[in-house]
Parts: structure tokens; C-alpha cells; sequence
């Protein structure tokens, strides 16, 4: 599969990789934890691969990888503009469940939107987080604020409802791109992160419940507060 083929036609959803600066720091820094997550990764371990490291900052630990989700689901969605649209996705759905759009701001009510909207939306809501400086610091060693695990939980709860829109209604044509082995490789390193730190509740994982335990085992741990 070529890879123009696999990620051309992105829409402005498709952003940019983001990255931390202060690179040449001797510390553990946010960007050499990035790395040392997609080398551990690489090792074929992903329980191992989302620890966060020993002596490390849990802080900074969620927040190189929230850039680094960000950036990977942006490419994964990015494979899915040419068959998702406003007309094929007039709501943003999972099965079932039907997600409604609401940052507080523009949209102050729940709001029912398009899938492609919708993710339009959450990843310039997410993007203006990161580039808030007093949410994510630059700078290693500056303290996060007291909000910020609450922060990260829903960032990664709206991502979810990414992946769920993408394996319930367009994983047929996933698997036509070639694209389905990736997708399930990046939603696996998501969820065991996610199962990690606690970041999702096990009622918005529902959606993908079946999916997650055939890729996790019966030995996962993100749903014992639902048995």
C-alpha cells in the first residue's frame, strides 16, 4: 500500500506533528520520553512501553503522550476523510451511542454535529491545550496545573469516541485501505495506556467493550467497576 494512497486526501483535521522543544536537555526531557515510549513500543511490549518511567514526572509522562495520541490519531482519521463525510456521517455515532459536540464556548449546549465536524472540532479544542502554555508547560520542570489529570482524562475520553466512530462505522473500509492492522496496533498502545493511568471510565468504553477484550484478554482491568 503506498503511502500517499493511505494518507492523501487529508482534510484540516490532519494537523501538523506537534513536539516539545528542549532537545538537547540532559534530563529525561519531555521529547527523549517520547522517544524512549516509541522505542519500548517498538520492543513488541506494550504494558511495558506505557509505564511511566522510573524517577520520572507522572505529569510530564501524560503529557509527551498526549501529544504523541494527538498526532497518531489525527493520521489514523486522516485515512478515513474520503468515506467519512457530512453525508455518510451526519452525527457523530458508535453504534449506538451518538456523541453531541459542547466546549463551553462556541457551543455552550450539547450540540449534534457531523462526524466530521465533530472531529474538526475536538482536535482544535485539544490543539488550543497544548499550545496553552499554562496547561502544558514547555519547559521541564514547571509545575502543571491542579487540574491537569482532569484535563488529560477528558481529552483522552474524547479521543476515544475517535477510534469508536472509526471501527463501528468504517472499519469495512478500513480493511479495503490495507489500514486495519494499524488502526488496531495504535488502538491497542491507546488503550493499554489508557488502562494504566485510569484515564477513561468503563461507561464511555462500551462502545467498543467486545473489540477492547479481544485485544487486551479477560484479564484487563478497565472494567471491573462495571461486573
Amino acid at each position: 500500500m503506498m503511502l500517499n494512497k493511505l494518507f492523501g486526501n487529508r482534510s484540516k483535521t490532519l494537523r501538523a506533528a506537534k513536539d516539545f522543544p528542549n532537545k538537547k536537555n540532559a534530563e529525561l526531557s519531555q521529547y527523549a520520553m517520547s522517544q524512549y515510549a516509541k522505542a519500548t513500543l517498538g520492543s513488541g511490549n506494550m504494558r511495558n512501553a506505557v509505564q511511566l518511567p522510573p524517577t520520572e514526572d507522572l505529569n510530564e509522562w501524560l503529557a509527551v503522550n498526549t501529544v504523541d495520541f494527538f498526532n497518531e490519531i489525527s493520521l489514523l482519521y486522516g485515512t478515513a476523510t474520503e468515506f467519512c463525510t457530512r453525508t455518510s456521517c451526519p452525527s457523530m455515532n458508535a453504534g449506538d451511542y451518538k456523541y453531541l459536540w459542547m466546549d463551553g464556548v462556541k457551543y455552550k449546549k450539547p450540540t449534534e454535529v457531523s462526524a466530521p465536524e465533530y472531529v474538526d472540532l475536538l482536535m482544535e479544542w485539544i490543539e488550543a491545550q497544548l499550545n496553552d502554555e499554562q496547561i502544558f508547560p514547555l519547559q521541564v520542570g514547571t509545575p502543571f496545573s491542579k487540574d491537569f489529570i482532569l484535563r488529560i482524562r477528558k481529552i483522552f475520553q474524547r479521543l476515544f469516541r475517535i477510534y469508536a466512530h472509526i471501527y463501528l462505522a468504517h472499519f469495512p473500509q478500513m480493511v479495503q485501505l490495507g489500514a486495519e492492522a494499524h488502526l488496531n496496533t495504535c488502538f491497542k498502545h491507546f488503550i493499554y495506556f489508557v488502562e494504566e493511568f485510569h484515564l477513561i471510565d468503563a461507561v464511555e468504553l462500551e462502545p467498543l467493550r467486545v473489540h477492547i477484550v479481544s485485544l487486551m484478554g479477560k484479564n484487563t482491568t478497565l472494567f471491573d467497576d462495571k461486573e
